[in-house]
């Protein structure tokens, strides 16, 4: 079993509620987040503990999940930080799902079907009213009832300001419009639903090719480089896009997307419109 600290055993016992007799597998823990699955006989859950600084941001994403309908959640503190628990997700990530392209050993209708989906459940959040704020290849799966997001530590509903300062996620993934506001201020900095169509843009491009979008060898920017600096370039569009187009016609879409001001890119509605046509 994972390791757990003592004063948390209660999560434990909600999860052992949920499943019965518990078998539990880690799945990460990094930078002071941790995310288990915890399985059993009567069934299958997540469990993610967040500790330090993490914990703020754990208890921000129990709450997102709290407010957004298909999503359940179970929350507890202890002295050491916040935990949640929530149903097990089954199916493959929109990563896993491109696998086979990737492989160039066929799939590409799989995929495309991937892609459409994934683009479908960001536009649905979007027109709740909210933006996911970390859309990447492994934060879309594609259950039997269709794709469900992951990973809600930097969503917000549209005219709220739920973090005192937003410093970016996944920098690959960063539009240059957001990037150029967290190097210039001020804080605290406001995810955009544009900036979400730049990430899942940059999110299929990526499954596609199993490469960021971004050729930062090019730009003379090595591989080790500071996040810091890469910001900087992005925040002044001083990084090219990479040459490599195994699949022309849905990367062409993307690509679109990608280089379009934010004001002319298009919604996640209208990507998904895009990525349909594309002809495998």
């Amino acid at each position: 079993m994972g390791e757990f600290p003592p004063d948390a055993a209660e999560v434990l016992r909600v999860a052992e509620a949920v499943c019965g007799p518990l078998t539990l597998e880690e799945i990460s823990n990094r930078r002071g987040s941790a995310v288990w699955k915890a399985g059993g006989p009567q069934g299958v859950v997540s469990i993610k503990l967040g500790t330090g600084e993490a914990a703020e941001v754990t208890a921000r994403e129990a709450s997102v999940l709290d407010r957004l309908p298909g999503y359940a959640v179970t929350v507890g503190r202890f002295d050491g930080g916040v935990w949640y628990v929530t149903p097990w997700l089954a199916g493959p990530s929109t990563w896993d799902v491109f696998r086979p392209v990737r492989k160039d050993t066929g799939g590409r209708g799989e995929a495309l079907d991937a892609a459409v989906g994934l683009c479908r459940a960001v536009a649905d959040l979007h027109e709740a009213g909210w933006v996911h704020g970390d859309i990447q290849p492994q934060h879309g799966i594609h259950t039997e009832r269709g794709v469900r997001l992951l990973d809600f530590a930097w969503s917000r509903q549209v005219g709220s300001t739920p973090w005192r300062r937003f410093d970016g996620t996944m920098i690959h993934l960063t539009a240059p419009e957001l990037a150029a506001r967290i190097v210039d201020g001020p804080q605290p900095v406001d995810t955009t639903q544009a900036a979400d169509v730049y990430a899942l843009a940059g999110t299929l491009w990526t499954c596609v090719t199993g490469k960021w979008p971004l050729d930062y060898e090019t730009a003379g920017i090595d591989a080790d480089a500071p996040v810091e600096e890469k910001r900087r370039a992005i925040a002044c569009r001083a990084v090219p896009m990479s040459t490599a187009m195994p699949w022309p016609a849905l990367q062409a879409r993307l690509r679109y997307v990608l280089l379009a001001a934010p004001d002319d890119r298009p919604s996640a509605a209208e990507l998904k419109v895009l990525v349909e046509a594309v002809d495998t």
